[in-house]
């Protein structure tokens, strides 16, 4: 299959210059040209996702080419987009910065270069008029194969301003000026500890895109941007589709406002494998739904609906009940959290969980873990034979105040940081339940998915 679909990545020198708002802006101008947005994020963020995604009208993915690998990210990308009249593509903190201090592996430059896609970079120009160019041009510069198309210049002060930067690029032949925002042209994007909140309809409507997309298009040429993205070349699928298979494993997955952390190409990989997915709310429903012969709990915020998640006996307790009976239980993160005894919140309230795993969490004001892991198995268990090995991140504010004791409990991943080679055990394993904080990309790993659901109580 090949793929003709144009493409453009957002990026910028560093966090907080303004990409994620440019994205929105761009998505919501170019559908209001009648086009079909393909949005991606890259990185393993679970938030910016949910706002690129309500924007677009179509589901987000995520290309991360360290946690999966190139041939996984371009059959991705070529599949999502082929229906598409342009993909969006948000880059993560700055253009160069992924998994290693002394590489790009993981970055957004990475995946420009994987997808052959020019780059919009995004300047926070404030204070700033010809010190525009070194920077363009050390970025333009710095890796071949990263092609920057054009700039965008955040929180101007006029349009003289405007014309100044452009003419700075000019002068010295770099990327041209495709447009700026003025300086506070953008509406404020709401935002929490973890980034930003997950976006809903109430969030993210059409008055938030309305004002974003008017701010971008006052100094902003989009049919110029339409240009860059145009002079993507077509991409071809390295691997043809698996055709989905029939459905033989009913699969929970709690989804609602407390637990939503979840990979949409992993969700849709299950599904191919045999999958009939059945959402449900930890939150809403008082019991599970029927007949499930395995559970999928990912992350979220547990933390901050703990008290209706406490007061949730009947959800509660069907849990339980579905675990005692060998119900199969993967969960991840705020899930792991939940099948705490439960979590002791910030302000020093403790609020009880489906205590089957014996310890409780507390969480606290700054983050206990965050980066990429490489994790192997150290055990069997529902993800595959011991020394399975699998890539993902973690980012928590919670930790256990107590560790499996090696009887009934114990620890299911030896873990190794990507940017360290120390290593440390990890996550709660009994027979039937795999708890973890990792957030692995099972997606990219078929042989995982296949394990799973041949180890949650059914044959095929």
């Amino acid at each position: 299959m090949r793929n003709p679909c144009p493409r453009i990545v957002i990026a910028g020198a560093s966090s907080g210059v303004g990409k994620t708002s440019v994205t929105l802006a761009l998505i919501q101008s170019l559908r209001k040209k009648g086009l079909k947005v393909q949005p991606f994020k890259v990185g393993p963020d679970f938030l910016d996702p949910t706002y690129l995604s309500l924007a677009a009208g179509r589901a987000c993915y995520n290309l991360d080419s360290w946690m999966s690998d190139p041939s996984y990210v371009k059959n991705l990308f070529v599949e999502k987009s082929k229906d598409a009249d342009i993909a969006v593509i948000e880059g993560v903190m700055g253009l160069f910065d992924g998994a290693d201090a002394d590489s790009s592996s993981g970055s957004t430059a990475e995946i420009a270069k994987l997808l052959d896609a020019p780059v919009l970079f995004v300047v926070d120009a404030k204070g700033m008029a010809m010190s525009i160019a070194p920077l363009v041009k050390g970025f333009a510069t710095f890796e071949k194969g990263v092609k920057i198309g054009g700039v965008i210049a955040n929180r101007i002060g006029s349009q003289k301003h405007l014309d100044w930067l452009k003419a700075s690029l000019e002068s010295a032949q770099l990327p041209p000026l495709s447009g700026g925002v003025e300086k506070g042209g953008f509406p404020v994007l709401p935002s929490r500890h973890l980034g930003l909140i997950t976006a809903n309809r109430e969030k993210v409507n059409e008055e938030l895109l309305e004002k974003l997309s008017a701010g971008l298009e006052k100094h902003t040429d989009i049919e110029l941007i339409l240009a860059i993205a145009r002079k993507a070349p077509s991409m071809k699928k390295t691997v043809s589709s698996s055709q989905t298979k029939e459905k033989w494993v009913r699969l929970g997955v709690a989804m609602d406002e407390a637990f939503h952390f979840y990979y949409k190409d992993t969700l849709e990989a299950f599904a191919d494998e045999g999958c009939e997915i059945i959402e449900f709310s930890l939150l809403e429903d008082d019991s599970l739904p029927e007949s499930l012969d395995a559970l999928y709990i990912g992350g979220g915020y547990p933390e901050e609906y703990a008290e209706r998640l406490s007061s949730n006996a009947g959800m509660l307790s069907s849990i339980r009940s579905f675990v005692k009976a060998g119900g199969a239980l993967y969960a991840e993160c705020g899930g792991l959290i939940y099948l705490s005894e439960g979590v002791e919140t910030l302000d020093g309230k403790f609020h009880e969980f489906a205590g089957l795993i014996p310890s409780r969490a507390k969480m606290f004001g700054r983050f206990k873990s965050l980066g990429y892991v490489e994790a192997v198995t150290l055990c069997n268990s529902l993800l595959g034979r011991k020394g399975t090995a699998l890539r993902g991140h973690r980012f928590h504010y919670s930790e256990f105040l107590a560790q499996p004791d090696g009887n009934e409990w114990s620890n299911p991943y030896r873990l190794k940081k990507r940017r360290d080679s120390q290593t440390a055990d990890e996550g709660w394993f009994s027979e039937n339940i795999f708890a973890t904080y990792v957030h692995a990309h099972l997606a990219s790993n078929k042989k995982v998915i296949e394990s799973i659901l041949n180890n949650c109580g059914v044959k095929k």
